[in-house]
């Protein structure tokens, strides 16, 4: 039987830099959906999916993210002394367990596989799942939730893939599939880093959730450098395919870029339709934009 996925890690060490100059104080992944930090939506999809404890690979001038998952005593007693109970009860629902979060230094821009190696001590011997924090997964059901589901009837590896314009594949990572497991659940044969179209073996992506066995910390400790002179996390995935199986589940949602403008703006569009209180307002405001 497969071990729980109880552990993921967030790579929330990014400059932001494609923001500046609002993110030079705020970082990227606090900035807000609505009313949320992008950061929250995707530690409530860890939550949905049965996470217990979450790991934050953060780097300098990011203690914002820390303050935002503990306890903020003097806020908590104004709202009970201005009886703003409804906003106090939604801070205490999104607290965190206590001892369930940690923090970790990814202290140099090394790649996303360098900050996933920084959790190494904090994972131990378990897999876990990683979260892109820029990617907001949006569907009835949590991305990584279906993983889980997945996870536990396959084991091994697990990875998000979407479809992509098949013009398109120079842009992604894509995989080849063999095996069908379930209505969405693929064997992976192959993943390419950017193929062209010609030699793309699908149009389907990897997009921003994994769920890894511990031993690709021993490969990404030894990983050299590829694209961009960085650690590349798929680099190490290749190399732990050749030992260990890898499943693709195909998520049928929509994936918001909020590391990009047009996603961000994207994303507080469709979040904000969603909201009762404001989708009457917001849904007017764009009917009279686009009259103009």
């Amino acid at each position: 039987m497969s071990k729980k996925i109880r552990k993921a890690v967030f790579p929330v060490a990014g400059l932001g830099t494609r923001f500046l100059p609002a993110t030079k104080a705020v970082p990227k992944e606090m900035m807000t959906v609505v009313d949320r930090p992008v950061l929250q939506y995707v530690v409530d999809e860890a939550k949905a999916a049965g996470i217990e404890h979450f790991i934050f690979v953060t780097g300098r001038g990011k203690a914002v993210i820390e303050d935002h998952f503990d306890v903020a005593y003097e806020l908590e007693q104004t709202l009970e002394a201005r009886s703003k109970t409804e906003a106090l009860d939604a801070l205490k629902r999104d607290l965190p367990r206590a001892g369930s979060v940690s923090f970790t230094r990814q202290q140099a821009p090394l790649g996303l596989g360098h900050a996933v190696w920084c959790a190494r001590e904090l994972i131990g011997n378990e897999p876990f799942a990683v979260l892109l924090p820029d990617m907001l997964m949006k569907h009835s059901k949590p991305c990584l939730k279906s993983m889980v589901e997945t996870y536990e009837q396959t084991g091994g590896n697990i990875i998000s893939v979407e479809e992509c314009d098949p013009a398109e594949t120079h842009q992604y990572g894509i995989v080849g599939i063999g095996e069908k497991y379930g209505e969405d659940a693929y064997q992976v044969t192959s993943m390419i880093e950017k193929p062209k179209p010609e030699k793309a073996p699908s149009n389907l992506f990897i997009s921003g959730r994994y769920i890894l066995q511990p031993e690709i910390m021993t490969l990404l400790a030894t990983q050299e450098r590829g694209a961009g002179n960085e650690i590349q996390l798929t680099d190490s995935m290749l190399r732990l395919a050749e030992t260990s199986p890898f499943t693709a589940v195909r998520f049928r949602g929509t994936t918001y870029d909020c590391g990009s403008k047009l996603g961000f703006l994207q994303a507080n569009i469709a979040y904000a339709l969603d909201r009762t209180d404001i989708h009457p307002n917001i849904a007017g405001e764009l009917g009279a934009m686009f009259k103009l």
